[in-house]
């Protein structure tokens, strides 16, 4: 009579997460490789979606592929994706992914496991990709992918883990 809860879920969610994934890319502190709070959208949906949080990051990377203005300050297109910060873009995807199956273990080890390999993940997609398209040397790519970005996301994980724990308080989740 009231159809299909879950998939109900899915669609309200992958709206709103890949929303936040959005706004999350225009809020940023300029640099090389910008600093946004998008990685910490992509775990809180891993966090309430599971291993469907896939789905909110390949919608993002999709529409802005396609041409919606939904990447860093509102840029879209082939051409961002092929850039020096595309690989990041594409690491969203395996990301919400990993740190899905990991919360859906639902231990604090499990979930910071899943983050910290989730952010790695998306580090080395874009470090590789920064190396290719830049020709940027690994240390090099290190030095301006990944060292700054550290402490950031560390901040970003322990916010995302307060929020997981406050809503598994709650009981509310429908993808447990």
């Amino acid at each position: 009579m009231y159809g299909d809860e879950k998939r109900s879920a899915l669609l309200m969610y992958s709206a709103v997460f890949t929303a936040l994934i959005t706004v999350g890319g225009w809020i940023s502190v300029p640099f090389v490789v910008p600093f946004t709070l998008q990685t910490l959208f992509v775990l809180l949906a891993a966090s309430v979606m599971k291993k469907y949080a896939v789905v909110p990051a390949a919608l993002y990377v999709m529409f802005g592929t396609l041409g919606l203005p939904l990447f860093h300050n509102g840029t879209s297109g082939l051409g961002i994706l092929l850039g020096p910060t595309g690989g990041f873009l594409i690491g969203f995807i395996p990301m919400a992914f990993i740190a899905g199956v990991f919360f859906s273990k639902k231990t604090r080890a499990a979930d910071l496991s899943g983050m910290v390999l989730g952010i790695l993940v998306c580090y080395f997609c874009g470090t590789v990709w920064f190396m290719v398209s830049a020709g940027a040397s690994l240390p090099a790519a290190l030095i301006t992918c990944v060292i700054p970005f550290i402490a950031g996301d560390a901040v970003k994980i322990t916010a995302a883990e307060m929020v997981t724990l406050r809503l598994r308080k709650g009981g509310r989740l429908l993808f447990d």
